[in-house]
């Protein structure tokens, strides 16, 4: 979400990354060396991919107007340099990003948004929806947050504004 555009290496969606060699960037099993089949089915079974998680960030991508852009991107402030929080603005489309950089440890953070960024005023607190998870928390311009890799590495919410429906889960927090 954070760039408009993105792509993926076949084999990613599978969690795969094995070095081509002792500190390549390049993959062993990329693509660029060769053709290999890849077992879905399996990976699906154990809970190995990735792949229902990217479906659904490219369906949240298709849905939010101000995600298919790239110089509408603002960083929020957080406490915890392991979590990094960004938004993008779209007219009337807000979309909240909270990411968690860690994947192996669980890492929470107090978010301190720029309001004015949202289109919001500063004391104003609006409910946010979660479009990984379909929670709806609401939210003022700190927020706790935490986010544990493989359950919940990262909240993307749309930002609603007054006039939108009341959260379904009040307070202010979000685990």
């Amino acid at each position: 979400t954070l760039s408009p555009t993105w792509g993926i290496y076949s084999g990613y969606e599978l969690c795969e990354n094995t070095p081509l060699r002792e500190g390549s960037e390049e993959y062993l099993d990329s693509e660029k060396y060769q053709l290999k089949p890849r077992d879905w089915a399996t990976a699906a079974r154990e809970g190995t991919t990735i792949a229902p998680l990217v479906t659904r960030l490219n369906t949240i991508r298709r849905a939010h107007p101000a995600l298919h852009r790239l110089r509408n991107l603002r960083f929020h402030h957080t406490d915890n340099d392991a979590l990094i929080a960004y938004s993008k603005r779209e007219g009337s489309d807000v979309v909240l990003v909270v990411v968690n950089l860690d994947p192996h440890r669980t890492q929470e953070a107090t978010i301190s948004l720029d309001m004015p960024q949202l289109g919001l005023d500063r004391h104003e607190s609006v409910p946010v929806h979660d479009e990984l998870t379909g929670r709806t928390y609401q939210w003022g311009r700190t927020n706790y947050v935490r986010l544990e890799p493989g359950r919940a590495p990262a909240h993307v919410f749309h930002v609603r504004r007054p006039s939108a429906a009341a959260p379904q889960n009040g307070g202010a927090g979000v685990s």
